[in-house]
């Protein structure tokens, strides 16, 4: 897994075990970013619909989620990884743009991943395992870049792991079947069948997915974007088409319960915190239109930026530490004995994730 803003590593056994407690088979992960949630959904046996309109997050979707384990050849898989990474490097617009005009990677792993990233495209694009290649080549990159997580800005100096070399290494494949789809949200919704199990992770704020992991946008697009700003930005990244109602406050809560009401599924969870732009109350009322709403709250850590304050493109300390926690809430709702049922476990013992609160 990549370094992910919002990323649900500390509830993904939570949010695994509401779903087997709900008795599903199918389930749909709206924003499914990494695809971490729809990979453990997937663990637990469902079908999985994983979408999101990363171009990114779809290449995730289609290795973890679409790509059968046990239809896949993985020593085939690992023969062509080891055929790419014997690959020469060479200086390429990767180098030149992320090593050289910025310093997110050190440029004998930028010109790896040049080499690498043309033979994808130019030897395996028609290749049934071209997603699970540059997954690959795009977790390797990750293992090796010089950020804090977020490609907002580099850190001043050179990180620990930026000087060990680019290693591909074959990506997790699971059993099963799923989907992988790639939208907007508010318009995907209308295509979507029926579900058991719907889980929706929206953004929490004004910043851009789009722009805070514009290097992996650019990696799987390939098409040797102009860019702006230190960082190197996709110019793309100003465009009105790229911008999601879901980064603006004031349109964000209104898109939201639309998509909420839009949704057809047995169990709806809906996952926010404290810190974003809609109250817990209106995350319950969005609901309400179910029989019967739940809530749990976890104390959760906020990203590690927030540990060592906030620092600008040239890598100057500009901002202090305001806290270090916030919470995380799951709301539930569904059919009122089904709900109660999923969340007894969280009533009657203590878990790593201990609910703080929990509203009927």
């Amino acid at each position: 897994m990549i370094k992910y803003l919002g990323s649900k590593r500390r509830l993904v056994s939570v949010l695994g075990d509401l779903y087997e407690r709900s008795a599903s088979e199918s389930a749909l992960d709206m924003f499914t970013g990494t695809t971490r949630v729809a990979q453990e959904l997937k663990r637990r046996g469902a079908y999985v619909t994983a979408a999101d309109s990363a171009r990114y997050s779809f290449v995730f979707a289609n290795c973890h989620i679409t790509t059968d384990a046990e239809k896949s050849d993985a020593a085939q898989i690992q023969e062509i990884l080891e055929y790419l990474s014997q690959r020469p490097g060479y200086k390429g617009y990767f180098t030149e743009i992320f090593c050289r005009e910025s310093r997110f990677f050190q440029p004998f792993n930028g010109e790896k991943i040049d080499a690498i990233r043309d033979a994808i495209k130019n030897e395996f694009s028609d290749s049934a395992y071209h997603d699970v290649l540059l997954t690959s080549l795009i977790y390797a990159a990750d293992k090796v870049d010089s950020t804090v997580g977020l490609q907002m800005a580099y850190i001043k100096e050179w990180a620990p792991r930026s000087y060990k070399p680019l290693k591909l290494e074959l990506p997790e494949l699971l059993p099963g079947g799923g989907r992988a789809l790639r939208g907007d949200a508010c318009k995907l919704v209308s295509e979507l069948t029926p579900v058991d199990f719907a889980y929706l992770d929206p953004p929490y704020n004004q910043h851009s997915y789009y722009a805070n992991y514009h290097i992996w946008e650019t990696l799987v697009a390939w098409d040797n974007p102009a860019c702006y700003g230190v960082a190197r930005k996709r110019e793309d990244n100003k465009s009105e088409v790229n911008k999601s109602v879901f980064n603006k406050a004031g349109r964000m809560p209104q898109a939201l319960g639309s998509l909420v009401s839009s949704l057809s599924a047995k169990v709806v969870v809906l996952s926010y915190n404290n810190e974003a732009w809609v109250s817990l109350e209106d995350l319950v009322a969005m609901c309400s239109h179910l029989e019967h709403v739940q809530v749990l709250a976890f104390d959760s850590r906020r990203y590690v930026g927030a540990k060592i304050g906030i620092y600008n493109p040239q890598g100057t300390k500009v901002g202090a530490v305001s806290h270090l926690h916030n919470l995380e809430y799951l709301v539930l709702a569904g059919e009122r004995d089904l709900i109660e049922y999923m969340v007894l476990p969280y009533r009657e013992k203590k878990v790593d994730l201990t609910p703080v609160s929990a509203v009927g």
